[in-house]
């Protein structure tokens, strides 16, 4: 039978989260197959989860600016208007929530590439719905349990939040992209102490190996703009990095 016909093995398991897990966690399904995409959307509202639909990658991104936060992404590779790698690479600039790749069986190097973009999994299509629901619910127990762990920290009238991934200054909400949020947050944690540009990425873009530096230096830029005041904290080491002041200069 040919892939179109039957592109998702059958039998799957119900109930396989715990009551309340799926309830807080809302997860966008992106594939320009509809099938499959409807699919996806069944089984993960049969299990409790809030879905969105994206058929291309510029409905990723319109759904990643939206008011609600997407707590996990599907992304097929192959996709029309913006492929999936290019849509990869937008989402990591705003947000470090999971994201699982479909990919074709034989397609080894898109599997390669995206993780080095910054999937944290990938499928081989076809694939079981069960196999599926496995990885999401892995996925979102970790980041669950990270989030709920992580204390509230903060500098002067700078406060972080990271279980709601949410910045204050003076009790005013500061909008933040999901890598300005893990900067800031890599430097509070080592307030006081210079680390340099390649510890910054190795930390947040999850590359030891160092990719483009300059993009730090453009994400220290917009992090000190919308901070105000409390960008001054970040100072500039020449021929090092950054330094996170305790007190304000």
């Amino acid at each position: 039978m040919s892939y179109e016909k039957r592109p998702i093995c059958s039998g799957r398991i119900t109930g396989i989260f715990k009551k309340g897990m799926a309830m807080q966690n809302r997860i966008l399904i992106a594939d320009d197959d509809r099938e499959i995409v409807e699919v996806m959307d069944d089984a993960l509202r049969d299990e409790g989860f809030e879905t969105v639909r994206a058929y291309n990658g510029k409905q990723v991104l319109e759904q990643l600016s939206g008011e609600k936060p997407i707590d996990l992404f599907i992304l097929d590779i192959m996709m029309p208007e913006m492929d999936g790698l290019e849509t990869l690479r937008h989402i990591r600039e705003r947000t470090d929530a999971p994201v699982l790749i479909l990919s074709a069986r034989g397609r080894e190097i898109d599997k390669v590439i995206g993780l080095r973009v910054g999937a944290d999994d990938y499928v081989s299509k076809p694939f079981s719905v069960d196999e599926l629901m496995a990885r999401v619910g892995a996925h979102l127990r970790r980041e669950n349990k990270h989030r709920q762990s992580a204390p509230v920290t903060g500098i002067g009238a700078l406060k972080l939040d990271p279980s709601s991934w949410t910045v204050e200054v003076d009790g005013k909400p500061v909008e933040l992209s999901g890598k300005e949020f893990q900067i800031l947050s890599y430097l509070l944690i080592n307030a006081g102490q210079t680390v340099s540009r390649e510890q910054i990425y190795a930390a947040v873009w999850k590359d030891a190996f160092g990719g483009d530096l300059s993009t730090v230096t453009v994400h220290i830029k917009n992090l000190r703009d919308k901070l105000g005041a409390e960008g001054r904290r970040i100072r500039t080491v020449w021929g090092i990095g950054y330094r996170l002041e305790r007190d304000l200069p």
